[in-house]
């Protein structure tokens, strides 16, 4: 369901809009109508966080937005559960981005079933290195589409690799360091996009981390087949109204971007 949704827009000479939000953040009890609201402002895809203590991708704004979600109460659980209440209401792609511990202590045949029960579409591990790809993936999560990240710092063997074994899509991480706004790329961002892409082949490759505007968007397009923004939205909910205006305004602006 993700490759075919981004293919789809693709195929419409457009670029694919996923929006990272927190589960459960800002407010446990609207979050499920705040992600229906978020689709229906442009995303094409959705991304729900599975707070953790311990984020090792995330910036400050996503490390906030967790630890305010774990103080609500939100577990893998909620997160769970939250999902199949979106997914009876949209029909469209939504991946579960978590990291492993807490999906250990869960129970991986537990999260499996728990997790296709919910109609999970795809997942997103980032601290399984391609090392543990085996062990960790082979053979259990077979009914979910695996999404596997690239940094610039990837040599192109790895690159490669991650391609052979991603299925939703490849997640190309734009810059080193963690997740959040950045108001300056340097050359050796276009550069490197520019090597990720030519080398990817199976996959789609959404770009992630420190896109936030769409500026961004039209200055990259044309090295990737899609967006990723996190911090910016998460960070707009926690200065926005209870209608989230703001934020569903910045969203449907970064996809009027996407598609032109």
């Amino acid at each position: 369901m993700i490759r075919e949704t981004i293919e789809k827009i693709n195929d419409n000479n457009q670029k694919a809009l996923s929006i990272y939000l927190t589960a459960g953040y800002p407010k446990v009890d609207s979050f499920v109508d705040l992600v229906c609201k978020v689709y229906e402002a442009g995303a094409d895809l959705i991304e729900l966080g599975i707070p953790f203590s311990d984020p090792l991708a995330d910036g400050p704004v996503i490390q906030k937005s967790s630890e305010a979600a774990l103080s609500n109460g939100v577990s893998i659980s909620s997160v769970l559960e939250m999902t199949s209440k979106i997914k009876e209401r949209v029909d469209k792609p939504l991946i579960l981005m978590g990291y492993a511990n807490p999906i250990l202590h869960y129970g991986i045949e537990n999260f499996i079933n728990d997790a296709k029960e919910a109609k999970v579409d795809g997942l997103i591990i980032p601290d399984i290195p391609l090392e543990e790809y085996e062990d960790f993936f082979k053979n259990k999560f077979k009914d979910f589409e695996i999404i596997m990240l690239t940094t610039p710092t990837s040599s192109e063997e790895r690159i490669k690799k991650i391609d052979e074994l991603s299925t939703g899509f490849v997640y190309c991480v734009s810059v080193t360091g963690t997740t959040g706004v950045r108001n300056n790329f340097g050359d050796e961002v276009k550069h490197n996009l520019e090597r990720t892409y030519n080398i990817i082949s199976k996959n789609k490759m959404m770009l992630g981390f420190g896109i936030s505007s769409p500026q961004n968007i039209k200055e990259f397009r044309e090295y990737t087949d899609g967006f990723i923004v996190g911090s910016a939205v998460v960070k707009s909910l926690s200065e926005n109204d209870n209608n989230y205006s703001e934020t569903l305004d910045l969203i449907t602006n970064l996809s009027i971007a996407c598609k032109s």
